[in-house]
C-alpha cells in the first residue's frame, strides 16, 4: 500500500485501509489538518454485479442520493484520471461492528426505515449491508454512494434486514469473512 496518494495533484497521507468493496478500496487519509476517506476505484472481477463506468456511476449516484435527502458523506473532490474520490470522513462505528458487539439499537433501524421511505418514493435501492452504515452521535449515515433502481428483491425488508442483527445470514457472513 502506498503511504501517500494524490487527488488532482493534492497529496494525502494514507493512514490505513478502511475496507474493500465491489468497486474500490477505501482508505483513511489525511492532509495534515483533517481526515478524509480516499476511495481508489478498482477493476477486480465481481461475480454478482455488473459495472459500467465506475467513477461516473459514483458521481451520478452521489448526486441522486443527495437529491433524495439521504445522509451521506460529502464528495469533496474527484480525480477522474486516477479514478479516485475524496470523501468526508464520518467518524464512528459501522452498524456491522455494533451488531458484532451487541450494541445495536432499534433507533438505528428506525432511522434506516425513514431513509427507506425517501428511497422507495424515489424508486431507489441502496446497498443495505451493515458495513455501509456508520453511526456518529446517534445518527446513521450511508457511507457508500451505490444506488440502483428499486426492486422488491433488493429492498431493506426482503434483503437488507437479514444482516441487521445476528441472523443466520449475518453469522454465516462473519464466519466466511473472519
Amino acid at each position: 500500500m502506498d503511504k501517500k496518494m494524490t487527488v488532482n495533484e493534492k497529496e494525502y497521507e494514507i493512514l490505513r485501509l478502511l475496507g474493500k468493496g465491489k468497486g474500490g478500496y477505501s482508505y483513511l487519509a489525511s492532509d495534515g489538518a483533517r481526515k478524509y476517506v480516499l476511495k481508489q476505484i478498482h477493476h477486480e472481477p465481481c461475480d454478482y454485479y455488473r459495472f459500467g463506468n465506475k467513477i461516473e456511476a459514483e458521481i451520478n449516484d452521489y448526486d441522486r442520493l443527495k437529491k433524495i435527502g439521504i445522509k451521506i458523506p460529502a464528495m469533496i473532490d474527484v480525480d477522474i484520471k486516477n479514478e479516485r474520490i475524496l470523501k468526508e470522513f464520518i467518524d464512528g462505528e459501522t452498524v456491522y461492528e455494533l451488531i458484532l458487539q451487541d450494541k445495536m439499537s432499534s433507533a438505528y433501524i428506525d432511522q434506516l426505515r425513514s431513509m427507506c421511505v425517501l428511497l422507495y418514493s424515489a424508486h431507489t435501492n441502496i446497498d443495505y449491508f451493515p458495513t455501509n452504515f456508520v453511526v456518529q452521535n446517534g445518527e446513521i449515515y450511508y457511507i457508500d454512494y451505490e444506488c440502483n433502481e428499486y426492486m422488491d428483491e433488493w429492498n431493506f425488508e426482503n434483503w437488507g434486514v437479514k444482516y441487521w442483527s445476528k441472523t443466520p445470514e449475518f453469522l454465516q457472513y462473519v464466519e466466511e469473512h473472519s
